[in-house]
């Protein structure tokens, strides 16, 4: 960076972690290997009441510092890690994200380069265990799962928390993320942040990589958890019963739209490529209708993960 070392802001880094030890070490491993100078970013890892011995990763690195936030919630969590943090300026990333050499710093030079800047989100690129030849639960989860975070930015005035900087002054402002929610936090956070009059940023050299989930169970367990917190934030907004039974029928509307955009997908490539792709769709849609319905009639709470 350009600036002298004394007029380097100092960075704190939150990550929320549940049982993923063996992710959490590769992304501290990145995260030691930053360009940004060691002695002016610190890494605050908040274990949200793992079953693993989140200590026996931490433990490895002189960076981090491990708190515990024991009720569910990775938004909660990560309000625990910004309540303990030092810095002027506040990353997010998560535990399966992994970092680029620069992430740090390129982040930070985006998120002062201009004045009244609120946040700043950057690039995630998912990959496959083998980018050549992805299963389909991979294939389906980089081509309608991803994160375009410049799109998420133009379109809903938000970045994702898997690579998000903020300045510990605008956390103060516009209030902690929300934490009953387990999902889409980072948009109700971000939007408040475009309505408090910041600007919104984004960095696309400031990149982490994301691997995508492989099996039914990893993807299924995702589109569980979107879909409890699309329900809980709906639930929030929706002050009747009559007006929760209403939303819930437009709901179950086939998405035939989504269906056309899919098959025209020119990344997809080849009839058995669709075909896979389609049922996958197909199995996500039918259980995010169980879940919705679980918890609308059945008195269900949302899924953390």
């Amino acid at each position: 960076m350009s600036k002298t070392l004394n007029e380097i802001p100092f960075v704190s880094i939150i990550i929320p972690v549940f049982n993923d030890n063996e992710s959490l070490g590769i992304c501290l491993t990145a995260l030691s290997q930053q360009t940004y100078l060691k002695e002016h970013y610190e890494i605050i890892v908040v274990d949200n009441n793992s079953q693993e011995n989140v200590s026996e990763v931490t433990n490895r690195f002189e960076q981090v510092t491990l708190a515990h936030e024991p009720r569910p919630g990775s938004y909660i969590a990560r309000n625990k890690g910004t309540s303990l943090a030092k810095g002027s300026i506040i990353a997010f990333t998560d535990a399966d994200c992994i970092p680029t050499s620069t992430w740090l710093e390129n982040g930070v030079s985006k998120l002062i380069s201009e004045e009244n800047v609120g946040l700043v989100a950057g690039r995630i690129d998912l990959f496959a265990k083998d980018d050549d030849n992805p299963n389909p639960y991979e294939l389906y989860e980089i081509l309608a799962l991803g994160f375009p975070q410049e799109q998420f930015l133009t379109d809903d005035h938000f970045g994702v928390t898997a690579n998000l900087f903020t300045f510990s002054h605008v956390i103060k402002s516009v209030g902690d993320f929300d934490q009953n929610l387990k999902s889409g936090g980072d948009k109700q956070w971000g939007q408040r942040v475009f309505k408090a009059g910041y600007r919104q940023l984004y960095a696309d050299d400031a990149c982490i990589k994301h691997p995508t989930r492989n099996t039914w169970k990893d993807l299924n367990k995702r589109g569980t958890r979107i879909m409890g917190g699309n329900y809980d934030v709906i639930k929030a907004k929706k002050k009747t019963q009559m007006a929760l039974l209403i939303d819930f029928f437009l709901f179950l509307k086939p998405p035939f739209r989504f269906f056309i955009h899919t098959w025209n997908d020119k990344r997809l490539t080849g009839f058995n490529q669709k075909m896979q792709f389609t049922i996958v769709m197909l199995r996500l849609r039918w259980s995010a209708i169980k879940e919705r319905t679980r918890l609308q009639f059945g008195g269900g709470i949302s899924e953390r993960s």
